[in-house]
């Protein structure tokens, strides 16, 4: 059974245009990943626009309302003769939809200003209220109407000594690249990061700089290439949203081991003689304990010995953790004398 987009708009299917744009802001303004912190919030935002694309279009509302989902995306109505099918495939950018329904990535990132009057933001829009309330009276776009934002389209609207609006921008994100050792990854830690940044004074025009510490925290596990987001914490200018600050892992070289994955290689190196004759090798640990790793086998070039949950913790369950592997190198002699040679003939087997 496919998806209710009616239901998921929380409107009925006779629900006019207007009805179905009205339900669509107030959803999407519900579920933004940016106003809304719970898991699902995300694809609740993702099936609200889906839902929108195909019931604000006569076309795909039509097909979808005869045949459903499945119809609609199997190309299963006839739409103009023989052979001829209406197919449709959300396009899976929940972001475009919005962008394009409200004029831009966020409204709550929409700013006011007149000439010879301190500019007006939207932190009317504040976390505690409720955007579910189907009174208009509680809208909170009908603040932006009153400064000529049509709300239902998205399009800004001038009439004669309205406002005039002004939209910012968000900076690019600013990359930094941390680098981590294999003990920070397999113990977790938090690191104090130093940043020099530009801050608006209350005149709203003009900047400082000052210097802020942003802790970030990196838990046990996490895998090169994990990004750690700091939002706004950029330059900020009258005229930009401050860009994101991003930290991604990158590992350190360590001197013993290497990384692959939740796994530690660790490379153990043996004479010729405990290679043929057996030995017991004392391997070292990341958290700093020795392991006795007991070799009665003949040990031969690219044997490995693999000990369960002693590598890194995983990133998803950091109770459960890795594999430590133990590749063997075995150091052979540069020179021999000729009467070692001679025993060894004697005792080595041929093949």
């Amino acid at each position: 059974m496919g998806k209710n987009y009616y239901t998921i708009l929380g409107i009925s299917s006779e629900a006019s245009d207007d009805e179905i744009k009205k339900a669509y802001r107030k959803m999407a303004l519900k579920f933004h990943p940016d106003k809304n912190k719970e898991p699902n919030a995300e694809e609740k935002f993702k099936e609200v626009a889906e839902a929108y694309e195909v019931l604000s279009d006569p076309k795909k509302r039509s097909v979808y309302d005869q045949y459903g989902e499945e119809g609609l995306k199997a190309g299963g109505a006839s739409t103009g003769g023989p052979g001829n099918t209406f197919h449709y495939t959300f396009h899976g950018d929940p972001h475009a939809t919005f962008a394009s329904f409200f004029g831009g990535s966020s409204p709550f990132d929409i700013f006011f200003g007149a000439p010879g009057r301190s500019r007006m933001t939207t932190d009317f829009i504040h976390d505690d209220m409720d955007i579910d309330d189907d009174d208009d009276d509680h809208d909170p776009f009908n603040a932006f109407n009153h400064f000529g934002f049509n709300g239902m389209n998205g399009f800004h609207r001038r009439h004669p000594g309205s406002l005039h609006t002004r939209r910012k921008i968000q900076d690019p994100p600013v990359i930094h690249e941390l680098r981590v050792s294999l003990e920070e990854i397999y113990h977790g830690c938090t690191k104090r990061m130093k940043i020099t940044r530009r801050r608006l004074n209350p005149d709203g025009r003009t900047t400082r700089t000052e210097d802020k510490i942003l802790n970030v925290v990196i838990k046990k596990g996490w895998k090169e290439g994990t990004k750690i987001t700091f939002p706004r914490e950029g330059d900020e200018t009258a005229n930009n949203i401050p860009a994101d600050i991003v930290f991604i892992l990158k590992d350190k070289p360590h001197l013993h081991f290497k990384r692959d994955g939740s796994n530690v290689v660790y490379v153990v190196k043996v004479t010729l003689r405990e290679a043929l004759c057996g030995c017991t090798v004392n391997i070292p640990t990341i958290d700093g304990r020795v392991i006795p790793l007991p070799c009665n086998d003949v040990i031969k070039p690219g044997t490995v010995k693999r000990l369960r949950g002693e590598g890194l913790p995983f990133p998803k369950t950091p109770t459960q953790r890795g594999d430590y592997i133990a590749e063997f190198q075995i150091k052979f002699p540069d020179k021999m004398s000729q009467t070692t040679k001679e025993i060894l003939k004697q005792h080595l087997p041929i093949s």
